[in-house]
């Protein structure tokens, strides 16, 4: 049954999410996915869903596809840190898809409810590698934590971080020769085995997240030592890339014991991606092995509308706008249920409903890049537990517009 949405709004009552709650049951970690990298409707109901997580569920944690280092400063605010949430905005999400409105609004609530609830603060976690930058405090977390627990060890560590720091530029980084890219890797790598070893005797919780502060340092390195090249080699990175932010999610739920919203492209969260032969085993198919049923995918449709898309090469994010979805797309049919807006638990779809769901065909979806000719295809029913499909989209704000959603 298709469950109708009163708004994407995050402002307002949520009696109309309470069948959601109950398709999320007791999971721990819920990936909620986006079709596009830059629809105002996937961001506000994010927002939505989240604040509905933590108020009747008891979630904790925002986890966003974007670096580690950048996630760490933006939860250093959450807590109590100077500054404002269009500052941080500014600073940690600067040439990413989420450099928007939308997202210094999320952060401002999140803020606000740990004001309101220090018995309960919630945080904010990036699970992905250092792109588009690390930066040099990340570094210092590491160093930092060494020179307490073995000081002996500090000059190597800081030897072989020296030629590594800060990476403030991941795209100018991979202009660097592969060759170079691999030593660095491998340079990061043993700084990672020094780092555990340094802080294995005394244990404690700063050492484990010292040694995760320089595991993703590594992680960083090693995705960014791929030949541009060789089909394969690109590959092989985007498949270590979605193991490194299911690991992370991981990481970060055993080690605090957090509930986590999970937002991530439908790619990612789900258990298929509409480009196989990149992304093999989504980021959401190892959640599920782990976690089995504590783990729930939720994807996103549209039928039309317009988003913001961006290049390769990390360039300007620029709008796109698509027609209604044509006969053959899953938006199509999906579009014609009586309600607008609204939400389904694929899981229990009749067997008919089933069969079609299924099949692979065209859909919209749009991550760093759109390519519109041909569409990508995709079995919806197999690649999320639930679907939230939206009648149309706009692009999302930039992050100069201060308009209240």
């Amino acid at each position: 049954m298709a469950h109708p949405l009163r708004s994407t709004a995050p402002s307002g009552g949520t009696t109309d999410l309470r069948a959601l709650g109950a398709m999320i049951g007791d999971a721990r970690v819920v990936g909620l996915g986006e079709a596009t990298h830059g629809s105002h409707e996937f961001f506000t109901m994010k927002e939505r869903v989240f604040r509905y997580l933590v108020e009747e569920k008891g979630f904790t944690t925002f986890s966003l596809e974007m670096s580690w280092s950048a996630g760490l400063e933006i939860d250093d605010y959450l807590q109590g840190g100077g500054g404002s949430a269009h500052r941080i905005a500014e600073e940690t999400l600067a040439g990413s898809p989420w450099e928007r409105d939308e997202f210094v609004h999320l952060i401002d609530w999140m803020r606000d409810h740990n004001r309101r609830h220090p018995e309960r603060t919630v945080h904010f976690m990036g699970d992905d590698i250092g792109a588009p930058r690390l930066g040099d405090r990340v570094f210092d977390r590491v160093t930092a934590q060494v020179a307490r627990s073995r000081p002996a060890s500090l000059p190597r560590l800081q030897e072989l971080y020296a030629g590594l720091r800060p990476m403030d530029d991941i795209f100018a980084y991979l202009e660097k020769p592969t060759s170079e890219r691999r030593q660095n890797a491998a340079r990061a790598q043993e700084a990672l085995d020094l780092v555990t070893a340094a802080v294995e005797a005394s244990g404690g919780e700063a050492g484990e997240w010292a040694v995760q502060h320089a595991r993703n340092i590594a992680q960083t390195f090693a995705f960014a030592g791929f030949d541009a090249g060789d089909p394969s080699s690109v590959a092989a990175a985007q498949r270590l890339r979605d193991r490194v932010m299911a690991d992370t999610v991981l990481w970060w739920h055993r080690r605090t014991g957090d509930k986590i919203l999970l937002s991530a492209h439908n790619g990612h969260i789900g258990y298929l991606s509409s480009y196989p032969e990149l992304y093999p085993v989504p980021q959401g198919a190892s959640l599920r092995d782990a976690l089995g049923r504590h783990y729930v995918s939720i994807g996103f449709t549209f039928n039309r509308g317009s988003f913001l898309t961006g290049d390769a090469a990390g360039g300007e994010w620029k709008k796109t706008t698509v027609p209604p979805a044509t006969r053959d797309m899953h938006e199509h049919t999906l579009d014609r249920v009586r309600h607008r807006d609204y939400y389904v638990d694929l899981r229990t779809a009749p067997p008919a409903a089933r069969r079609w769901l299924d099949v692979a065909r065209p859909t919209y979806d749009a991550g760093s890049l759109f390519e519109a000719n041909p569409l990508p295809e995709l079995a919806v029913g197999r690649a999320y537990d639930v679907l939230i499909h939206l009648h149309r989209v706009r692009e999302a704000r930039p992050l100069r517009s201060r308009a209240t959603p």
